[in-house]
């Protein structure tokens, strides 16, 4: 992300490879009312990422840790990271906050997602930190040190202008969103958005659960039950070995292994895409055991697909939902507000069927569609076009 064109009243960023420095940066920063911050990384081999480069913008200073500098301490950045008082300023947080829990086992506090905040602002959806940046600030980004081998040393300029730019503009456009979500009296509303990036187990899923993303196409309760061991024994091993999942047994090869239920080396073998080195390896037992798992697994505890009952129930009327979507782009253009962000069309579904424990209908999005969709559902509510424009009013 780094700028073609630098304003000038940018500090010039300074690279930080001593223990001593990151003390003394982190202990700065720390007072200051909000920082901003970046990561880069690698994770092109291993299960997970590798930081590298950690950058950070305070009202006087562009600094680049390297987290790659032999013996540097950054236990002084955890603590940066986790003082309450200070805002973290992030674009698109969800990788940097991965990074930081795996390597300080506790997530930053008092974060502050430009990506998520500039969607309830209006900006679109996920809107990338480029667009942002020209839009906001007038300025223009330089993408093409976006692929650079972070991990190599030593760091080009012109990469360590690319890695600081990433902090420098963030401090702008996070100020002016600030600006104009208080005087669209939508401070609550990203605070709620927010909520999330504090759960640990958004970034820790149980292994247990990762069946689902393999989107199995049965409904055999069984087969299932088998998905889900084999896939949970996949990721723990990946962890442990510090691989990507797919470098330790690929997803076609666990959909199978699920269906035709291997029962020893030779049959396991026989699995496309497992060779006979890897049926007889240690991972093959693992993964053997795994199946006698979830053959043993009492019919009751077996899993279904999520969205079995759902499509076991009527289907709403298209005519309901084309009403709704209707409502939907009408408060979404309204509120500037993308629609996605309101409401997903599976969520849409589910509230023309009856459904009440939706996002939908909680916080900011019951108050600006939610309710209202619910009222229109009801029949309290009716649509009309007057001079071209949607209006909603009570029934008579």
């Amino acid at each position: 992300m780094a700028l073609m064109s630098k304003k000038p009243d940018f500090p010039a960023p300074v690279m930080i490879t001593t223990s001593a420095g990151v003390l003394s940066l982190c202990e700065k920063l720390r007072h200051e009312p909000f920082v901003t911050v970046d990561t880069e990384f690698v994770r092109e081999k291993t299960y997970w990422p590798r930081l590298c480069l950690v950058q950070l913008g305070g009202v006087e200073d562009v600094a680049l840790i390297d987290a790659c500098a032999p013996g540097i301490d950054l236990s002084p950045l955890a603590a940066l990271l986790a003082e309450p008082d200070c805002v973290k300023v992030f674009h698109a947080a969800r990788q940097d906050l991965e990074i930081f829990l795996h390597l300080f086992d506790e997530l930053p506090v008092n974060v502050f997602d430009t990506q998520v905040a500039a969607m309830v602002a209006g900006f679109g959806e996920q809107v990338g930190y480029d667009n942002l940046v020209s839009s906001m600030t007038g300025q223009s980004i330089d993408k093409s040190h976006r692929f650079s081998d972070w991990a190599a040393r030593p760091l080009s300029k012109a990469q360590i202008a690319y890695a600081s730019a990433d902090v420098t503009h963030l401090r702008v456009i996070y100020e002016k969103l600030l600006h104009q979500l208080g005087e669209q009296g939508r401070l609550p509303w990203v605070k709620d958005e927010l909520a999330a990036l504090g759960e640990v187990s958004l970034f820790r899923p149980d292994p247990r659960g990762l069946w689902v993303k393999l989107k199995p196409r049965t409904n055999n309760r069984k087969v299932l039950a088998i998905l889900r061991e084999v896939a949970a024994w996949r990721e723990e091993a990946a962890q442990q070995a510090d691989l990507p999942r797919q470098r330790i047994i690929r997803d076609e090869s666990l959909l199978e292994i699920a269906v035709s239920r291997p029962q020893d080396s030779g049959s396991l073998a026989r699995i496309r895409g497992v060779t006979a080195d890897f049926s007889r390896s240690e991972l093959g037992r693992g993964i053997l055991a795994a199946v006698q798992r979830g053959e043993q697994c009492p019919e009751s505890e077996r899993p279904e697909l999520p969205n079995k009952r759902r499509t076991e129930r009527p289907r709403a009327p298209s005519g309901v939902l084309a009403l709704l979507k209707v409502l939907l782009t009408a408060r979404s253009e309204e509120g500037r507000v993308a629609a996605r962000l309101i409401a997903s069309s599976d969520e849409l579904e589910r509230l023309a069927q009856g459904e009440t424990d939706l996002p939908v209908l909680k916080g900011w999005r019951a108050e600006l569609f939610g309710h209202e969709a619910q009222a229109l559902l009801r029949g309290e509510k009716v649509l009309f076009v007057s001079k071209g424009q949607l209006q909603v009013v009570d029934r008579a």
